[in-house]
C-alpha cells in the first residue's frame, strides 16, 4: 500500500515508528563514536530497517520543514564577498556544464542498451540531480518510477556513505568541526529572521510554483538577506542536526518494499553508475586541484554527484567553503532542472516538463 493511500492515524503511526528507530540509531552511532552520527545513525537503522520490511515511512513534512533549514544555511553562506568571488569561480563553473553532457553520453547508453530500460527511464536515470526531481521528470515523461527512485538512492547512498571517508583519509578532513553556534548564544533577532526566511520563502516558492520550493525559497530569501547585511548567522547547530536526522532518514526509508529483482536490477545499475559518475567527479576534481582553482576539499565537495541538501550539509561539517560549494551545486541543479526536459526531447523522449507547483 502506498504512503499516499494510508489512513491519516497509520500514516502518523507509521511515522513515529519511523522516528523511534531513526533516534535509536542515533544512540548507537553517539555512543560508539561513529562519525557524523546524526547523519549516519539514522540513515542505516532506517536502511535496515526498510530492507527488514519494518512498516516505516519518509519523512513527510518533517523532512521538508528540515530542508528549510538547509535551505537557509545555504542562503545565508552566499555573502557579499562570495558574490565578489564568482568572477574567480568562471572557469570551475564551467565544467560543470562540461561534466553533465559527459555524463550523459554515457548514462544514456548504459542504462538503454546494457540495462535494458525505456528511454525515458534511461535518459533521467543518467542524469546526476536530486531524487524528487528526477523522478517527478520521469514520471512524467512515462518512465519508471520505482526504477529511477532505487538508482538515484542508490547513487545518492553511495556517495554520502563514501565520501566522508575520502574527505578524511584522501584529504585529511576533520569531520568534528562545529556545524554552528548554539541557539543560546544567536542574537533572538536573527533567529526571527532565519525562521521568517524558511517559511515565507518555502511557502512563497511554493505559491509561485517553484521547484524544490522547500530548499531553493528559503535559500534565494535568506541569500537577498545576507547579500543585503540583514542576515549575519547561520541556522544554530540544534537545527542543523536535526536537518542531518530527517536526510538520514530519506536516504535509509528509500529502500522500503525492496525485492531481489529491484537489487539485480536496479540497485546494481545505480551502483555500476555511480562508480563512473564518481571517477569523472574524481578527474575534474583533479583538474580543479592541479590548476589552483579551490582547495581539495572544496573541489571534492563542488563536484562530488549528490544532492546539494547533503552535499551541504558535509560541507559545513568539514568546515569546507560553502559558498563555494553550494554555487557549483546550484549551476548544476540550474542545468539539470532547466536543461534536461529540453535535452530530453532531442533524444526523443516527450513530456518530463517540470511540474508546475513548487513540487519536492
Amino acid at each position: 500500500m502506498a504512503f499516499g493511500s494510508l489512513r491519516p492515524r497509520a500514516a502518523w503511526q507509521r511515522q513515529g515508528l519511523t522516528v523511534v528507530i531513526a533516534l535509536l540509531g542515533t544512540v548507537i552511532f553517539v555512543f560508539i563514536d561513529a562519525p557524523l552520527p546524526f547523519l549516519f545513525g539514522p540513515l542505516v537503522a532506517c536502511l535496515v530497517a526498510a530492507l527488514a520490511r519494518v512498516p516505516i515511512s519518509g519523512t513527510g513534512k518533517l523532512g521538508k520543514v528540515t530542508r528549510t533549514i538547509l535551505g537557509v544555511a545555504i542562503g545565508a553562506s552566499i555573502t557579499p564577498e562570495v558574490a565578489e568571488r564568482l568572477p574567480q569561480m568562471a572557469l570551475s563553473l564551467s565544467l560543470v556544464p562540461v561534466s553533465l553532457a559527459i555524463t550523459a553520453l554515457v548514462g544514456l547508453p548504459f542504462f538503454r542498451r546494457l540495462c535494458g530500460f525505456d528511454l525515458p527511464t534511461a535518459w533521467y536515470a543518467s542524469m546526476p540531480g536530486g531524487l524528487q526531481e528526477m523522478v517527478l521528470f520521469g514520471q512524467e515523461a512515462g518512465g519508471d518510477v520505482r526504477a529511477l527512485s532505487l538508482i538515484h538512492a542508490t547513487r545518492l547512498l553511495l556517495i554520502v556513505l563514501v565520501a566522508p571517508i575520502i574527505l578524511t583519509q584522501g584529504f585529511g578532513g576533520d569531520l568534528n568541526n562545529p556545524v554552528g553556534d548554539p541557539a543560546a548564544t544567536l542574537p533572538l533577532h536573527e533567529m526571527a529572521i532565519m525562521a521568517f526566511a524558511a517559511i515565507a520563502g518555502w511557502k512563497g516558492a511554493e505559491r509561485i510554483g517553484l521547484f524544490g520550493a522547500a530548499i531553493l525559497g528559503p535559500m534565494i530569501l535568506a541569500a537577498v538577506l545576507s547579500l543585503t547585511g540583514v542576515l549575519h548567522h547561520r541556522p544554530p547547530a540544534e537545527a542543523i542536526l536535526a536537518a542531518q536526522f530527517f536526510i538520514g532518514i530519506g536516504l535509509g526509508a528509500g529502500y522500503l518494499g525492496i525485492t531481489l529483482t529491484e537489487i539485480r536490477r536496479f540497485v546494481v545499475a545505480g551502483v555500476v553508475f555511480t562508480l563512473f559518475v564518481a571517477a569523472l567527479a574524481a578527474v575534474i576534481t583533479i583538474v580543479v586541484i592541479r590548476f589552483g582553482l579551490a582547495p581539495p576539499v572544496d573541489g571534492f565537495l563542488a563536484f562530488a554527484p549528490a544532492g546539494q541538501a547533503e552535499m551541504a550539509v558535509l560541507a559545513i561539517v568539514v568546515g569546507a567553503d560553502l559558498g563555494y560549494v553550494v554555487i557549483h551545486h546550484l549551476t548544476r541543479v540550474f542545468l539539470i532542472i532547466t536543461g534536461a526536459p529540453l535535452a530530453a526531447r532531442l533524444v526523443g523522449v516527450r513530456g518530463g516538463n517540470p511540474p508546475s507547483k513548487g513540487s519536492e
